[in-house]
């Protein structure tokens, strides 16, 4: 149990580093930190504060989807906006761009290696994992189209609100997958993880596990995972 804790809180704690490296590099952001940090401009807060607002917000809209957290769902919401907040002041803002690249890529590689150890503990989705998973049991619909519909809608949204879009989003979105792919073939993410890295399916890029044939069977391994 100590070592599924000890998982979860240093890769939550890295995911949040690797927010700030992405962000500060000024060359694009992941998706949903488009979001986080044109909200966060608008409104006058921290983007780790969004960041945790934003989590809280989303974990609301499990309720009528039925959807339940586990410890690593709130653990999720609270660790990575504190994190980035922390972390923050250690990364310049908007660097040359001999600083910029390296600072993009070294967080996207940073965000890969701690999502494996994040899922790898086993102890609840994120809040907009389970939002994806609970709206594809409601609606039937397939994981590609709800997940693609979610990150199009939270970037353009944030776009319009002032959040940096560019080539490090698009870096981040072809380039986890296979990097998270094979940091759990290593076996950082746990034996179970490593035997399921040869199984990418197409979930979405921060989830090594391949996607089951239907939403029923989605469902109830996302219930398996919330009670581990």
């Amino acid at each position: 149990m100590m070592v599924r804790l000890l998982k979860l809180f240093v890769g939550l704690w890295l995911y949040g580093t690797a927010m700030v490296a992405i962000l500060r590099a000024g060359l694009g952001n992941m998706p949903w930190d488009v979001l986080h940090q044109g909200l966060a401009e608008k409104v006058g807060i921290s983007v780790g504060v969004v960041t945790i607002v934003v989590g809280a917000l989303v974990l609301l809209a499990w309720i009528p989807i039925r959807q339940k957290p586990g410890f690593g769902t709130v653990a999720n919401v609270i660790v990575i906006g504190v994190a980035f907040d922390v972390m923050a002041p250690l990364f310049p803002e908007n660097p040359a761009l001999v600083v910029a690249v390296p600072m993009m890529l070294g967080g996207i590689v940073l965000n890969a290696f701690a999502t494996v150890l994040y899922i790898g503990a086993g102890m609840g989705p994120g809040p907009r994992d389970g939002l994806m998973t609970g709206l594809v049991a409601k609606t039937g619909g397939s994981v590609r189209v709800v997940r693609t519909s979610m990150e199009v809608v939270v970037v353009a949204i944030g776009f319009l609100l002032g959040g940096t879009l560019g080539i490090g989003t698009v870096l981040y979105a072809v380039g986890v997958g296979p990097l998270i792919q094979l940091f759990a073939r290593t076996g950082l993410g746990g034996p179970d993880l490593a035997r399921r890295a040869d199984r990418v399916g197409e979930c979405e890029s921060s989830s090594p596990v391949r996607a089951p044939g239907s939403a029923k069977a989605w469902r109830a391994r996302t219930r398996s995972a919330a009670r581990t």
